[in-house]
């Protein structure tokens, strides 16, 4: 009995110990592999919108039709207009309301806009600045709505909230029925150029004024699938979606003012004079240099006098999205054709003789050239003209821009100065593609034209100019904005209103991401053939972002998810650099080759006896940083000779941290470098090289950035 109780009482003991071993339970986590699809992030596929990208056999679209009739006051500096809209409803849905946005009433005397933002009592102000800042009585340039009314001139209930305006229907709207009604409006301009802007005159010491009006009438908001009705408040910042439609505009100005504007010019022979219709005929038929159709001459003379008639300008658009015009008696004017595809195109100019002779030299040609390389990469440019204005401003609108850039006193200027007007005014004349045809939410997804159009820019400026200077876009020149303070970076796929460095989100890094798919990961045919594919499925549509990333992960064959998700999603940056390099020589032993690491320090081997001709290299990379990328590598060897070698970005798939690849080389390798041309916006150089590079003014420069 007393050896059973010992085997019984060992038993126990050993079940105990055994269960006192057991593993304790692991919590699980969630996938966050830098390469899990975005599936669980990109809006469902509808019939309305596939999961290809495209436009599903369901899509639907608004149309809303406009007739006014516009009345620019020089004297008064005032605007007056009359509107007749037509809202086609061709959803499916019922609507028992209508929104319109009145932009112009961010600049009200009760607006909410200056009070978003946090402001301080400096230490200083220039007197112009303080009484601007200052003024006892703030600028009243909201809109006065004087009638809202049925098309019989009955009033037409309507609401209205700081920048937005809602028409209260009698009955709902139903699917495929439309409904017209008229506003009457009238503002007080702004002097674009002291009050700030994307709109409004510019005051000469004489009293003339360049107008440049945008955003003007009350405007139909789009109502969508995606967001229903996008009627964001407007506070000054990110734009708008519109939707498409036609438009019929009279405008009546001083009868010595010259006009640009959106649309067709129906009446030539009642507002130009038979030399300028002669001149502007030449200009119709000259495709290499633009034809001086009112010249600096003719608008000097102009400016000393101050006509007290008027006339009016008619003018007809197709399919637009929006309208906009320029007008001033100091306007030159200038054109020259544009074939695209076989058929003719008009680039002109408006600008005034400070302008001169900067924009006679490039204005119109710098159009010229953005309607053909957009166009080579995108659809034909659809519409028969693109303007580019002296605005003194970067701002775009349907055929016609407001740009910036003006020389010396004395006509001469500078390389900077020739630049900065060159890049405003293909970014701006670009704008024609992206977003007013490529009709993307602005307000929503800022980056989806700035950053697209930015990117196109890049190709624009280059075929205007063999070395042309490129600035923002290039890997390179992102670096600092991704190197700084995380608390003030916010990720592509934010809103606009709610960004930081607005200019960096929305335009810099998004170009700067395209750039880096074309030129390293896609290659330039995949790339090109998707962004063509792209742009010809949503012209004169409403895109999303994820209509844009399917379509280019679609029509390339290439899974760029992580790409997206990496760019795009996150502020993560790129820091890949190499950790360590071993070294090893191979030795022969009968049947058996034995690989024998060599530590010698530096690149140099010193190897045993027995040893073969090859040269063998254990390189483990590491990635700081936390954006995925392929690594590029540049290995230099002792006689002198390079070789690259790109790893795909999926080589961080098992391991974010880091990964190790075994290398063979008949040849002894004297140095390793990643990323040795700046293709992937590395934020720190200092670990890219191998041997170890002694430090050098980048790593001097993100010492400094970093603080």
């Amino acid at each position: 009995m007393k050896k059973l109780g010992l085997l019984v009482l060992s038993l126990v003991f050993v079940a105990a110990s055994s269960f006192a071993q057991q593993k304790k339970t692991q919590q699980g986590h969630t996938n966050q592999n830098k390469f899990k699809q975005l599936k669980d992030v990109l809006a469902t596929p509808t019939s309305q919108r596939t999961a290809s990208g495209a436009p599903g056999i369901k899509y639907t679209q608004q149309k809303v039709d406009y007739v006014m009739d516009i009345v620019l006051d020089d004297d008064k500096e005032i605007i007056t207009g009359s509107e007749t809209i037509t809202y086609h409803n061709n959803s499916e849905d019922e609507l028992p309301y209508l929104w319109l946005q009145l932009d112009q009433n961010m600049r009200a005397a009760d607006s909410k806009t200056p009070d978003i933002n946090p402001n301080r009592i400096p230490k200083g102000l220039s007197k112009d600045r303080y009484d601007k800042t200052y003024e006892d009585k703030p600028f009243d340039g909201g809109f006065k709505i004087m009638s809202v009314t049925n098309v019989d001139g009955s009033d037409l209930s309507h609401t209205i909230n700081q920048t937005m305006m809602r028409i209260n229907l009698a009955k709902p709207l139903a699917a495929g029925e439309k409904f017209q009604f008229k506003i009457k409006w009238w503002y007080k301009i702004n002097n674009h150029r002291t009050q700030g802007g994307r709109s409004g005159f510019e005051l000469f010491p004489d009293g003339n004024k360049n107008y440049v009006i945008a955003q003007f009438f009350p405007r139909l908001c789009v109502y969508d699938n995606v967001e229903g009705w996008q009627n964001d408040q407007f506070w000054g910042r990110s734009e708008f979606a519109l939707e498409f439609g036609d438009y019929t505009v009279n405008i009546t100005t001083p009868d010595d003012h010259m006009l640009g504007a959106t649309g067709r010019l129906l009446n030539e022979s009642d507002v130009l004079t038979r030399t300028q219709q002669r001149r502007l005929a030449q200009a119709r038929k000259s495709f290499k240099d633009p034809v001086v159709i009112h010249t600096q001459e003719e608008a000097t003379k102009i400016e000393k006098k101050r006509s007290k008639k008027t006339k009016t300008w008619k003018f007809h658009a197709e399919n637009v999205r929006d309208y906009a015009f320029a007008s001033s008696r100091k306007f030159i004017w200038d054109g020259m054709a544009v074939d695209i595809n076989g058929r003719t195109v008009m680039a002109y100019s408006y600008y005034s003789r400070e302008a001169n002779s900067l924009y006679g030299d490039h204005s119109t040609r710098a159009a010229a050239q953005t309607l053909k390389t957009y166009s080579k990469y995108t659809f034909d440019y659809p519409y028969h003209k693109a303007i580019s204005v002296d605005g003194q401003m970067g701002m775009e609108y349907p055929m016609i821009a407001f740009n910036p850039g003006r020389p010396n006193a004395d006509g001469t200027y500078t390389d900077r100065q020739k630049y900065r007007m060159l890049g405003t005014t293909i970014h701006e004349v670009g704008h024609n593609f992206f977003p007013m045809i490529v009709n993307s939410d602005e307000r929503q997804w800022t980056w989806m034209d700035e950053g697209l159009n930015s990117y196109m820019q890049m190709l624009a400026m280059r075929d205007y100019e063999k070395d042309y200077p490129l600035g923002r876009g290039l890997p390179k020149n992102i670096v600092p904005y991704m190197s700084g303070d995380q608390s003030r970076i916010a990720p592509i796929m934010s809103k606009g209103d709610n960004v930081y460095s607005f200019g960096a989100n929305a335009y810099a890094k998004p170009a700067t991401a395209l750039w880096i798919l074309r030129e390293t990961i896609m290659g330039h045919e995949l790339f090109d053939h998707a962004f063509r594919t792209y742009s010809q499925r949503w012209m004169f549509k409403h895109p999303t972002p994820a209509d844009f990333f399917r379509t280019m992960e679609d029509a390339s064959g290439i899974d760029l998810d992580w790409f997206w998700r990496g760019w795009f999603y996150t502020t993560d940056v790129t820091d890949i650099g190499i950790k360590s390099v071993k070294k090893f020589y191979a030795k022969s032993g009968g049947d058996r080759v034995e690989f024998v690491e060599d530590t010698t320090e530096g690149a140099s081997f010193k190897k045993g006896q027995g040893a073969n001709s090859k040269y063998f290299y254990e390189v483990t990379y590491d990635k700081p940083g936390g954006l995925v990328m392929p690594i590029i590598v540049e290995f230099t060897y002792k006689d002198g000779t390079k070789e690259r070698k790109t790893y795909p970005a999926q080589i961080w798939r098992l391991n974010d941290n880091q990964v190790t690849k075994a290398i063979h080389s008949d040849k002894e390798i004297t140095n390793i470098t990643v990323d040795p041309d700046l293709e992937t916006a590395d934020v720190d150089m200092t670990n890219n090289s191998w041997p170890k590079k002694q430090d050098n003014k980048f790593g001097k420069f993100k010492k400094k950035i970093k603080g």
